[in-house]
């Protein structure tokens, strides 16, 4: 009964740390302003399918123009680096190769990846002074989140079209335990499943 008393004051005080802290804003505020791009990403494939040309066909021609080794390439990159190229246009691709869950599984390992790049760029930054500082100067909001809420916000940039490489790169320049990283950044691949789920549903 005690324990179970413990356990409760302690999530209560936890909601009002996230509360205080503006948590919760953020993760709103971070769907709200990710849901339009998303949602305009949706409406341009679910337009192209039916009134310029069958997504599927035109990925077809994707994937025979370019090797699987080159978009494979092109996404590790992205996600290394900012996270610059939406991930759906990928999953859709995936769809369409002879091998779809075998590459949907490789874009999530690829994309897990990709954020653990960014978390030892984020290392490294912090012993180039000069880079540290204008890196520093441009992701102030992101490190001081990082700094409050920890792997909370890097559970949350993994499985929300929130930007991932970001959230790994504060970690890893404000220097986040590194093992707790590897895992909450695994909620990643989780992220692949939902959205590899509903973009085949749809195509």
């Amino acid at each position: 009964m005690e324990r179970e008393r413990v356990k409760k004051n302690k999530w209560k005080q936890l909601h009002l740390y996230y509360t205080y802290t503006g948590f919760y804003k953020f993760i709103f505020d971070g769907i709200k302003s990710a849901f339009l791009p998303t949602l305009l990403i949706l409406g341009a494939l679910f337009y192209v399918h039916y009134y310029v040309i069958n997504i599927n066909e035109a990925l077809i021609m994707l994937t025979e123009r370019y090797s699987d080794f080159a978009i494979f390439s092109v996404f590790f990159i992205s996600e290394s680096i900012l996270g610059l190229l939406p991930p759906d246009i990928f999953i859709a691709w995936t769809k369409n190769t002879d091998f779809p869950l075998l590459y949907l599984s490789l874009l999530a390992i690829l994309s897990y990846l990709g954020g653990v790049v960014s978390y030892i760029t984020g290392k490294a930054i912090l012993y180039i002074p000069s880079v540290n500082k204008f890196m520093s100067e441009k992701m102030t909001k992101h490190i001081i989140n990082m700094r409050k809420w920890g792997g909370l916000l890097i559970a949350v940039g993994a499985l929300l079209p929130l930007p991932f490489a970001m959230a790994s790169m504060a970690a890893g320049m404000i220097k986040f335990n590194f093992k707790n990283f590897l895992l909450f950044a695994l909620l990643r691949l989780m992220r692949f499943v939902i959205y590899g789920f509903a973009i085949y549903q749809m195509l």
